[in-house]
């Protein structure tokens, strides 16, 4: 499947690299907002400013990954991902294969799952969710969309978080806590 990754800092770096060595994906270009649009290539890929994608890669033809962070609790990668869909863009996910899923995984679309992270059986993820290295989903918990688990967080069973949650590293939801939208749990 041909991805385009939104992004062109070193966690795109890092997709990339990811998806070159441990996925059926296939990267043909980068993206971003025009004003970060400042070199032409990236890994030796093009690079094309967000507004004009559909010229060059038409959302029949290529679905997206974004490489955006937790910033602002998920402000812009949950806006990016909102405009994408509107313009018809479908989103591809990547689950290492050193992730430790059950083959059920309730996931949504254009998730991340890196190496180490676990999700147990009746957890849910919400589209547009990054599981960082070592984080841990509990049996019956669920991560609402656009959230960001670093590396190492754990979300006990039955626990909930709503959309645009940031856990910060190491950080721990108890079992059966509910956390509210758009709320930081620190490191």
């Amino acid at each position: 499947m041909d991805v385009v990754i939104f992004g062109l800092g070193p966690f795109a770096s890092l997709l990339w690299y990811l998806l070159g060595h441990d996925s059926p994906h296939r990267v043909v270009a980068f993206t971003a907002d025009r004003a970060y649009c400042t070199e032409p290539r990236l890994h030796g890929l093009p690079v094309v400013p967000f507004d004009g994608l559909e010229a060059g890669f038409p959302p029949g033809q290529a679905r997206l990954m974004l490489a955006l962070g937790g910033g602002h609790v998920n402000r812009l990668r949950a806006a990016r991902f909102q405009e994408a869909s509107a313009r018809g863009y479908g989103f591809a996910s990547y689950i290492s294969t050193r992730a430790l899923v059950w083959p059920d995984l309730q996931g949504g679309d254009g998730c991340l799952l890196f190496e180490g992270c676990m999700v147990h059986p009746f957890a849910r993820i919400g589209s547009n969710c990054i599981l960082r290295s070592g984080s841990h989903v509990s049996h019956h918990a669920v991560v609402g969309d656009h959230c960001f688990l670093a590396a190492h967080s754990v979300l006990a069973g039955g626990a909930s978080l709503g959309q645009r949650c940031f856990l910060g590293l190491n950080s721990s939801v108890r079992d059966g806590v509910k956390v509210a939208e758009r709320c930081l749990v620190a490191a």
